[in-house]
């Protein structure tokens, strides 16, 4: 696991995500932290590291 900081599509402010880095690819939808919108999260991992990543508002 690896924690990757963002800003919220929504709220603008800066939260925090566990990425499972064992999974090479992953696409989900997590509520922000902080204003509780739902927040859709694409993210690629090669070799243990975050090479792209993406955090979109649900319309």
């Amino acid at each position: 696991m690896e924690e990757y900081f963002f800003t919220c599509p929504y709220c603008w402010q800066r939260i925090s995500m566990l990425l499972d880095t064992s999974v090479e690819r992953q696409t989900y939808i997590e509520d922000c932290e902080v204003c509780c919108q739902p927040i859709s999260i694409d993210y690629r991992i090669e070799d243990d590291e975050v090479v792209a990543f993406e955090a979109e508002s649900i319309q």
